[in-house]
Protein backbone atom coordinates (compact mmCIF):
# COMPACT_ATOMS: atom_id res chain seq x y z
CA UNK A 1 0.00 0.00 0.00
CA UNK A 2 1.25 3.45 -0.90
CA UNK A 3 2.24 5.49 1.95
CA UNK A 4 -0.40 8.50 2.92
CA UNK A 5 0.71 11.95 1.29
CA UNK A 6 2.80 13.96 3.91
CA UNK A 7 3.28 17.71 4.63
CA UNK A 8 6.44 19.51 4.47
CA UNK A 9 6.46 19.56 8.71
CA UNK A 10 5.34 16.07 8.92
CA UNK A 11 8.19 15.16 6.83
CA UNK A 12 10.56 16.67 9.28
CA UNK A 13 9.01 16.01 12.62
CA UNK A 14 8.77 12.21 11.34
CA UNK A 15 13.23 12.57 10.81
CA UNK A 16 13.45 13.31 14.13
CA UNK A 17 11.27 11.35 16.09
CA UNK A 18 12.84 9.35 18.98
CA UNK A 19 9.86 7.92 20.61
CA UNK A 20 6.88 9.17 22.12
CA UNK A 21 5.74 9.13 26.28
CA UNK A 22 2.42 10.42 27.56
CA UNK A 23 1.74 12.08 24.36
CA UNK A 24 4.68 13.93 23.96
CA UNK A 25 7.24 13.62 21.13
CA UNK A 26 11.46 13.44 21.70
CA UNK A 27 12.80 15.11 18.50
CA UNK A 28 16.62 14.70 18.06
CA UNK A 29 17.89 18.46 17.67
CA UNK A 30 20.46 18.87 14.59
CA UNK A 31 21.45 22.53 15.75
CA UNK A 32 21.11 25.03 18.72
CA UNK A 33 21.72 28.88 18.52
CA UNK A 34 22.10 30.84 22.12
CA UNK A 35 22.42 34.21 22.68
CA UNK A 36 23.63 36.62 25.82
CA UNK A 37 20.03 35.46 27.40
CA UNK A 38 20.65 31.55 26.96
CA UNK A 39 23.18 32.48 30.38
CA UNK A 40 20.22 31.32 32.35
CA UNK A 41 20.85 28.17 30.39
CA UNK A 42 24.00 27.56 31.24
CA UNK A 43 23.10 28.15 34.70
CA UNK A 44 21.02 25.39 34.56
CA UNK A 45 23.38 23.05 32.66
CA UNK A 46 26.11 23.45 36.02
CA UNK A 47 23.59 23.35 38.27
CA UNK A 48 22.46 19.95 37.44
CA UNK A 49 26.54 18.96 36.89
CA UNK A 50 25.95 18.37 33.24
CA UNK A 51 27.89 18.57 29.75
CA UNK A 52 27.07 19.96 26.76
CA UNK A 53 26.71 16.65 24.05
CA UNK A 54 27.36 18.24 21.25
CA UNK A 55 29.58 21.61 21.32
CA UNK A 56 30.12 21.68 17.57
CA UNK A 57 26.60 21.45 17.11
CA UNK A 58 25.93 24.83 19.58
CA UNK A 59 26.60 28.38 17.86
CA UNK A 60 26.31 31.32 20.11
CA UNK A 61 25.69 35.08 18.83
CA UNK A 62 26.36 38.22 20.85
CA UNK A 63 23.64 40.03 19.53
CA UNK A 64 20.83 41.36 22.29
CA UNK A 65 23.39 43.22 24.70
CA UNK A 66 25.98 44.30 22.09
CA UNK A 67 26.34 48.35 21.48
CA UNK A 68 26.02 49.93 17.79
CA UNK A 69 28.23 52.37 18.35
CA UNK A 70 31.85 52.64 19.94
CA UNK A 71 32.58 48.99 18.97
CA UNK A 72 35.87 50.18 18.53
CA UNK A 73 37.10 49.40 22.09
CA UNK A 74 35.52 46.15 22.38
CA UNK A 75 34.28 45.22 25.87
CA UNK A 76 35.54 48.17 27.09
CA UNK A 77 33.34 50.03 24.84
CA UNK A 78 30.21 49.03 26.99
CA UNK A 79 29.84 51.37 29.72
CA UNK A 80 27.31 50.07 31.58
CA UNK A 81 28.46 46.59 33.53
CA UNK A 82 25.23 44.83 33.84
CA UNK A 83 25.27 44.48 29.84
CA UNK A 84 28.74 44.10 29.75
CA UNK A 85 28.75 41.49 32.19
CA UNK A 86 26.21 39.97 29.87
CA UNK A 87 28.05 39.34 26.76
CA UNK A 88 31.39 38.55 28.75
CA UNK A 89 29.49 35.58 30.52
CA UNK A 90 28.23 34.06 27.31
CA UNK A 91 31.70 34.20 25.94
CA UNK A 92 33.05 32.61 29.36
CA UNK A 93 30.53 29.37 28.70
CA UNK A 94 31.06 29.51 24.89
CA UNK A 95 35.05 29.07 25.75
CA UNK A 96 34.55 26.83 28.74
CA UNK A 97 32.19 24.05 26.99
CA UNK A 98 34.23 24.29 23.15
CA UNK A 99 31.01 26.34 21.87
CA UNK A 100 31.21 28.02 18.48
CA UNK A 101 31.22 31.82 19.10
CA UNK A 102 30.38 34.71 17.12
CA UNK A 103 31.18 37.16 19.77
CA UNK A 104 31.78 40.88 19.48
CA UNK A 105 35.08 41.26 17.91
CA UNK A 106 33.91 38.37 15.06
CA UNK A 107 34.60 39.39 11.82
CA UNK A 108 31.10 37.78 11.50
CA UNK A 109 29.24 39.09 14.43
CA UNK A 110 25.04 39.77 13.58
CA UNK A 111 22.18 38.89 15.05
CA UNK A 112 21.48 35.10 15.82
CA UNK A 113 18.62 34.96 12.99
CA UNK A 114 21.02 36.37 10.16
CA UNK A 115 24.60 35.26 10.39
CA UNK A 116 23.88 31.29 10.48
CA UNK A 117 21.55 31.28 7.32
CA UNK A 118 24.82 33.41 6.05
CA UNK A 119 27.26 31.18 6.95
CA UNK A 120 25.10 27.73 5.35
CA UNK A 121 24.42 26.68 9.40
CA UNK A 122 21.15 26.67 8.50
CA UNK A 123 19.94 23.96 5.87
CA UNK A 124 16.58 22.11 4.45
CA UNK A 125 15.68 19.18 6.72
CA UNK A 126 17.39 20.34 10.12
CA UNK A 127 15.75 20.53 13.25
CA UNK A 128 16.95 23.87 14.97
CA UNK A 129 16.15 25.34 18.26
CA UNK A 130 16.95 29.07 19.54
CA UNK A 131 16.81 30.43 22.57
CA UNK A 132 14.86 33.45 20.91
CA UNK A 133 11.18 33.10 19.74
CA UNK A 134 12.23 34.13 16.39
CA UNK A 135 14.33 31.37 15.48
CA UNK A 136 10.80 30.83 13.18
CA UNK A 137 12.91 32.83 10.74
CA UNK A 138 15.26 29.54 9.99
CA UNK A 139 11.90 27.68 8.75
CA UNK A 140 12.54 29.73 5.64
CA UNK A 141 14.92 27.11 4.37
CA UNK A 142 12.59 24.33 4.90
CA UNK A 143 13.59 22.79 8.83
CA UNK A 144 11.74 22.81 11.63
CA UNK A 145 12.88 25.55 13.68
CA UNK A 146 11.75 26.98 17.11
CA UNK A 147 12.30 29.38 19.84
CA UNK A 148 12.68 27.98 23.33
CA UNK A 149 13.24 29.05 26.78
CA UNK A 150 16.09 28.16 29.19
CA UNK A 151 15.30 25.00 30.94
CA UNK A 152 14.38 23.77 27.40
CA UNK A 153 17.57 25.09 25.92
CA UNK A 154 19.97 23.82 28.83
CA UNK A 155 17.93 19.68 27.76
CA UNK A 156 18.71 20.58 24.53
CA UNK A 157 22.92 21.18 24.78
CA UNK A 158 22.65 18.10 27.65
CA UNK A 159 20.97 16.08 25.48
CA UNK A 160 20.42 17.09 21.94
CA UNK A 161 16.82 15.92 22.05
CA UNK A 162 13.89 17.91 23.09
CA UNK A 163 10.38 17.21 24.06
CA UNK A 164 7.64 18.43 21.96
CA UNK A 165 3.39 18.04 21.55
CA UNK A 166 2.75 17.89 17.94
CA UNK A 167 1.01 20.88 16.89
CA UNK A 168 -1.50 21.26 14.16
CA UNK A 169 -0.75 22.44 10.39
CA UNK A 170 -1.72 25.41 8.72
CA UNK A 171 -0.98 26.55 5.10
CA UNK A 172 -1.26 29.79 4.59
CA UNK A 173 -1.57 30.32 0.36
CA UNK A 174 -1.13 33.26 -1.11
CA UNK A 175 -1.40 33.33 -4.59
CA UNK A 176 -0.93 36.35 -7.50
CA UNK A 177 2.06 39.08 -7.72
CA UNK A 178 2.51 41.74 -4.83
CA UNK A 179 1.98 45.26 -6.40
CA UNK A 180 4.33 48.15 -6.80
CA UNK A 181 6.46 49.17 -3.59
CA UNK A 182 5.28 46.24 -1.97
CA UNK A 183 7.75 43.80 0.31
CA UNK A 184 7.69 40.62 2.34
CA UNK A 185 7.00 43.02 5.37
CA UNK A 186 3.90 43.88 4.24
CA UNK A 187 3.00 40.63 3.00
CA UNK A 188 3.54 39.43 6.47
CA UNK A 189 2.06 42.04 8.59
CA UNK A 190 -1.12 41.51 6.27
CA UNK A 191 -1.51 38.08 6.66
CA UNK A 192 -1.58 38.67 10.63
CA UNK A 193 -4.11 41.49 9.82
CA UNK A 194 -5.67 38.89 7.97
CA UNK A 195 -5.78 35.79 10.66
CA UNK A 196 -5.06 37.66 13.98
CA UNK A 197 -2.28 37.59 16.29
CA UNK A 198 -3.36 34.10 17.67
CA UNK A 199 -4.58 32.97 14.20
CA UNK A 200 -1.58 30.08 14.25
CA UNK A 201 -1.75 29.31 17.97
CA UNK A 202 -0.19 25.71 18.16
CA UNK A 203 0.13 25.42 14.25
CA UNK A 204 3.02 25.24 12.54
CA UNK A 205 2.45 27.53 9.47
CA UNK A 206 3.87 26.60 5.72
CA UNK A 207 3.81 29.50 3.58
CA UNK A 208 2.83 28.45 0.23
CA UNK A 209 1.84 29.97 -3.21
CA UNK A 210 2.92 31.49 -6.06
CA UNK A 211 3.70 34.80 -4.58
CA UNK A 212 6.19 32.88 -1.95
CA UNK A 213 7.64 30.88 -4.17
CA UNK A 214 8.75 34.09 -6.06
CA UNK A 215 10.39 35.43 -2.80
CA UNK A 216 14.13 35.81 -2.49
CA UNK A 217 15.80 34.03 0.30
CA UNK A 218 16.09 37.25 2.22
CA UNK A 219 12.07 37.81 2.15
CA UNK A 220 11.10 34.08 3.15
CA UNK A 221 13.31 34.66 6.01
CA UNK A 222 11.47 38.25 6.71
CA UNK A 223 7.73 36.31 6.42
CA UNK A 224 8.83 33.32 8.79
CA UNK A 225 10.73 35.27 11.20
CA UNK A 226 7.45 36.91 11.95
CA UNK A 227 5.33 33.57 12.30
CA UNK A 228 5.49 33.71 16.49
CA UNK A 229 3.62 37.29 15.93
CA UNK A 230 0.52 35.43 14.55
CA UNK A 231 1.21 32.51 17.47
CA UNK A 232 2.50 29.76 15.49
CA UNK A 233 4.82 27.26 16.78
CA UNK A 234 6.78 27.52 13.48
CA UNK A 235 6.28 28.95 10.05
CA UNK A 236 8.26 27.00 6.66
CA UNK A 237 8.86 27.55 3.08
CA UNK A 238 9.59 24.47 1.29
CA UNK A 239 12.78 24.08 -0.15
CA UNK A 240 13.46 25.05 -3.78
CA UNK A 241 15.80 26.03 -6.48
CA UNK A 242 15.96 29.95 -4.97
CA UNK A 243 17.05 28.20 -1.67
CA UNK A 244 19.40 25.72 -2.93
CA UNK A 245 20.66 28.66 -5.36
CA UNK A 246 21.53 31.08 -1.54
CA UNK A 247 23.14 27.98 0.07
CA UNK A 248 25.46 26.50 -2.50
CA UNK A 249 29.29 27.77 -1.75
CA UNK A 250 28.44 29.26 2.04
CA UNK A 251 31.50 28.15 4.68
CA UNK A 252 29.50 25.33 6.33
CA UNK A 253 27.27 24.07 3.15
CA UNK A 254 27.82 20.59 1.43
CA UNK A 255 30.84 20.76 -0.83
CA UNK A 256 31.28 18.18 -3.36
CA UNK A 257 29.78 14.80 -3.46
CA UNK A 258 28.28 15.59 0.24
CA UNK A 259 26.07 18.29 -2.05
CA UNK A 260 24.94 16.43 -4.39
CA UNK A 261 23.76 13.88 -2.05
CA UNK A 262 22.14 17.03 0.02
CA UNK A 263 20.21 17.82 -3.29
CA UNK A 264 18.99 14.56 -3.66
CA UNK A 265 17.51 14.92 -0.28
CA UNK A 266 16.80 18.52 0.03
CA UNK A 267 14.17 17.72 -3.12
CA UNK A 268 11.90 15.24 -1.45
CA UNK A 269 11.24 17.50 1.62
CA UNK A 270 8.15 19.41 0.06
CA UNK A 271 4.88 18.56 0.87
CA UNK A 272 3.37 16.08 -1.39
CA UNK A 273 0.71 16.53 -3.88
CA UNK A 274 -2.84 16.01 -1.65
CA UNK A 275 -1.31 15.95 1.99
CA UNK A 276 -3.70 17.46 4.35
CA UNK A 277 -3.50 20.56 6.75
CA UNK A 278 -5.66 20.66 9.35
CA UNK A 279 -6.50 24.32 8.22
CA UNK A 280 -5.51 26.52 5.58
CA UNK A 281 -5.81 30.60 4.56
CA UNK A 282 -5.84 31.91 1.54
CA UNK A 283 -4.64 35.75 -0.07
CA UNK A 284 -4.68 37.31 -2.98
CA UNK A 285 -1.11 38.86 -3.49
CA UNK A 286 -2.49 41.58 -5.96
CA UNK A 287 -4.41 42.92 -2.95
CA UNK A 288 -1.52 43.73 -1.15
CA UNK A 289 -0.55 47.32 -0.08
CA UNK A 290 2.22 49.13 1.55
CA UNK A 291 1.24 48.23 5.42
CA UNK A 292 1.76 49.65 8.74
CA UNK A 293 0.81 49.25 12.32
CA UNK A 294 -1.21 51.56 14.13
CA UNK A 295 -2.09 49.49 17.21
CA UNK A 296 -0.03 47.68 19.62
CA UNK A 297 -0.18 44.52 18.24
CA UNK A 298 1.73 42.88 14.84
CA UNK A 299 -2.02 42.13 13.90
CA UNK A 300 -2.93 45.97 14.51
CA UNK A 301 -1.98 46.73 10.68
CA UNK A 302 -3.62 48.45 8.00
CA UNK A 303 -2.94 49.98 4.30
CA UNK A 304 -1.31 53.21 4.56
CA UNK A 305 -3.59 54.88 2.94
CA UNK A 306 -6.25 54.05 5.20
CA UNK A 307 -7.01 55.72 9.14
CA UNK A 308 -6.65 54.87 12.42
CA UNK A 309 -10.15 52.03 13.50
CA UNK A 310 -12.87 53.64 15.25
CA UNK A 311 -13.40 51.41 18.34
CA UNK A 312 -17.49 52.29 17.54
CA UNK A 313 -17.19 50.14 14.60
CA UNK A 314 -15.75 47.00 15.86
CA UNK A 315 -16.69 43.74 15.92
CA UNK A 316 -17.41 42.96 19.68
CA UNK A 317 -17.03 44.29 22.82
CA UNK A 318 -13.90 42.17 23.50
CA UNK A 319 -12.24 44.11 20.06
CA UNK A 320 -13.87 47.26 21.07
CA UNK A 321 -11.78 47.94 24.17
CA UNK A 322 -8.23 46.65 22.74
CA UNK A 323 -8.66 49.36 20.15
CA UNK A 324 -9.40 51.80 22.34
CA UNK A 325 -7.01 50.87 24.57
CA UNK A 326 -4.36 50.50 21.96
CA UNK A 327 -5.78 54.00 20.52
CA UNK A 328 -5.24 55.65 23.68
CA UNK A 329 -1.55 54.32 24.39
CA UNK A 330 -0.20 55.20 20.90
CA UNK A 331 -1.41 58.90 21.75
CA UNK A 332 -3.81 58.41 18.25
CA UNK A 333 -7.70 59.28 17.21
CA UNK A 334 -9.53 57.52 15.81
CA UNK A 335 -10.63 58.00 12.27
CA UNK A 336 -7.34 60.27 11.62
CA UNK A 337 -5.67 59.47 8.35
CA UNK A 338 -1.91 56.93 9.16
CA UNK A 339 -0.34 59.30 7.13
CA UNK A 340 -0.91 61.96 9.16
CA UNK A 341 0.57 60.41 12.05
CA UNK A 342 4.36 62.24 12.50
CA UNK A 343 6.87 60.50 13.87
CA UNK A 344 9.89 61.48 16.11
CA UNK A 345 11.96 58.48 14.77
CA UNK A 346 13.19 55.77 12.31
CA UNK A 347 15.04 52.39 13.25
CA UNK A 348 15.92 50.43 10.44
CA UNK A 349 17.38 46.82 11.48
CA UNK A 350 16.30 43.88 13.43
CA UNK A 351 16.45 40.09 12.43
CA UNK A 352 12.92 40.78 10.34
CA UNK A 353 14.52 43.31 8.02
CA UNK A 354 18.38 43.87 8.39
CA UNK A 355 19.76 41.87 5.51
CA UNK A 356 21.58 42.95 2.71
CA UNK A 357 18.31 43.46 0.11
CA UNK A 358 16.71 45.09 3.18
CA UNK A 359 19.35 47.42 3.01
CA UNK A 360 19.17 48.19 -0.70
CA UNK A 361 15.35 48.92 -0.19
CA UNK A 362 15.75 51.71 2.41
CA UNK A 363 18.76 53.15 0.68
CA UNK A 364 16.39 53.50 -2.87
CA UNK A 365 14.20 55.30 -0.70
CA UNK A 366 16.97 57.26 1.20
CA UNK A 367 19.12 59.08 -1.65
CA UNK A 368 15.53 60.70 -2.19
CA UNK A 369 15.78 63.20 0.52
CA UNK A 370 16.90 64.06 3.89
CA UNK A 371 16.06 62.69 7.57
CA UNK A 372 13.45 65.33 9.06
CA UNK A 373 13.81 62.88 12.38
CA UNK A 374 16.40 60.91 14.28
CA UNK A 375 17.47 57.98 11.86
CA UNK A 376 19.29 54.85 12.93
CA UNK A 377 20.43 51.67 10.22
CA UNK A 378 21.77 48.94 12.36
CA UNK A 379 23.08 46.09 9.71
CA UNK A 380 21.71 42.49 10.72
CA UNK A 381 25.71 41.71 10.38
CA UNK A 382 29.16 42.31 9.97
CA UNK A 383 28.92 40.44 6.42
CA UNK A 384 25.72 42.80 5.38
CA UNK A 385 27.71 45.84 6.44
CA UNK A 386 30.77 45.56 4.69
CA UNK A 387 28.47 44.28 1.58
CA UNK A 388 26.93 47.37 2.25
CA UNK A 389 29.47 49.53 2.17
CA UNK A 390 31.01 47.78 -0.74
CA UNK A 391 28.33 48.85 -2.74
CA UNK A 392 28.02 52.44 -1.23
CA UNK A 393 25.00 52.20 0.89
CA UNK A 394 26.85 53.61 4.23
CA UNK A 395 26.85 56.54 2.13
CA UNK A 396 23.87 56.92 0.89
CA UNK A 397 22.46 56.93 4.28
CA UNK A 398 24.98 59.00 5.86
CA UNK A 399 24.34 61.92 2.77
CA UNK A 400 20.50 62.32 3.75
CA UNK A 401 21.17 62.35 7.43
CA UNK A 402 20.74 58.58 8.55
CA UNK A 403 23.11 57.37 11.33
CA UNK A 404 24.89 54.26 10.05
CA UNK A 405 25.65 52.02 13.13
CA UNK A 406 27.24 48.18 14.03
CA UNK A 407 25.46 45.23 13.88
CA UNK A 408 23.04 44.13 16.98
CA UNK A 409 19.53 44.06 17.67
CA UNK A 410 19.70 47.73 19.09
CA UNK A 411 16.21 48.92 19.28
CA UNK A 412 14.21 45.71 18.48
CA UNK A 413 15.04 44.44 21.93
CA UNK A 414 15.78 47.68 23.72
CA UNK A 415 18.11 46.53 26.32
CA UNK A 416 21.75 47.11 25.34
CA UNK A 417 21.27 50.58 25.99
CA UNK A 418 19.28 51.72 22.68
CA UNK A 419 15.68 52.48 23.55
CA UNK A 420 12.81 55.68 23.25
CA UNK A 421 12.19 57.97 25.57
CA UNK A 422 8.76 57.70 26.89
CA UNK A 423 6.01 58.95 24.56
CA UNK A 424 8.29 58.69 21.83
CA UNK A 425 6.87 57.66 18.34
CA UNK A 426 9.07 55.29 16.32
CA UNK A 427 8.40 53.58 12.67
CA UNK A 428 10.47 50.04 13.15
CA UNK A 429 11.70 47.03 11.12
CA UNK A 430 11.05 44.97 13.69
CA UNK A 431 8.84 42.20 14.62
CA UNK A 432 7.04 43.61 17.39
CA UNK A 433 5.03 46.68 18.66
CA UNK A 434 3.81 45.84 22.30
CA UNK A 435 3.36 48.37 24.87
CA UNK A 436 7.30 49.15 26.07
CA UNK A 437 8.61 47.42 23.36
CA UNK A 438 11.39 49.45 22.46
CA UNK A 439 11.87 51.57 25.65
CA UNK A 440 8.99 52.15 28.23
CA UNK A 441 6.08 54.42 26.97
CA UNK A 442 7.57 54.19 23.65
CA UNK A 443 5.36 53.74 20.45
CA UNK A 444 6.22 51.97 17.75
CA UNK A 445 4.82 51.68 14.04
CA UNK A 446 5.99 48.58 12.06
CA UNK A 447 6.54 48.94 8.39
CA UNK A 448 8.70 47.92 5.65
CA UNK A 449 12.60 49.02 5.04
CA UNK A 450 11.24 51.21 2.66
CA UNK A 451 8.22 52.73 4.28
CA UNK A 452 10.81 52.91 7.64
CA UNK A 453 13.24 54.95 5.14
CA UNK A 454 10.16 56.99 3.26
CA UNK A 455 8.90 58.34 6.74
CA UNK A 456 12.40 59.33 7.89
CA UNK A 457 12.14 61.84 4.82
CA UNK A 458 8.69 63.36 5.90
CA UNK A 459 8.74 62.96 9.19
CA UNK A 460 5.52 60.82 9.53
CA UNK A 461 4.25 57.73 7.98
CA UNK A 462 4.04 57.58 4.45
CA UNK A 463 3.10 55.67 1.50
CA UNK A 464 6.52 54.67 -0.23
CA UNK A 465 4.90 54.84 -3.61
CA UNK A 466 4.53 58.53 -3.28
CA UNK A 467 8.40 58.83 -3.56
CA UNK A 468 9.39 56.17 -5.83
CA UNK A 469 6.39 56.12 -8.40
Amino acid sequence: MAAAPRTLFRKLWDNHHVVTDEGESLLYIDRALAQENTYHAFVALEAQGRQVMRPDQIYAFTDHYVPTTGRAKGLAGIPVIEIRNMVVQLQDFARKYGINLYGIDHAQQGIMHIVPPELGIVQPGLALIGNDSHTSTHGAFGCLAYGVGASEFAHVMATQTLWQTLPSTLRIRVDGRLGFGVSAKDLILAIIATIGADGATDHAIEYAGSAIEALSMEARMTVCNMSIEAGGRAGMVAPDDTTFAYLDGRECSPKGAAWERALDFWRTLPSDAGAAFDREAVLDASLIAPTVTWGVSPAHALPIDTAVPDPSHAGNDKQRGEWASAIEYMGLQAGMALSDIRVDRVFIGSCTNARIEDLRAAAEVARLGKAQVPAWVVPGSQTVRRQAESEGLDRIFIDAGFEWRDPGCSLCTAINGDQLEPGERCVSTSNRNFRNRQGPGGRTHLASPAMAAAAALNGRLTDVRTLIG
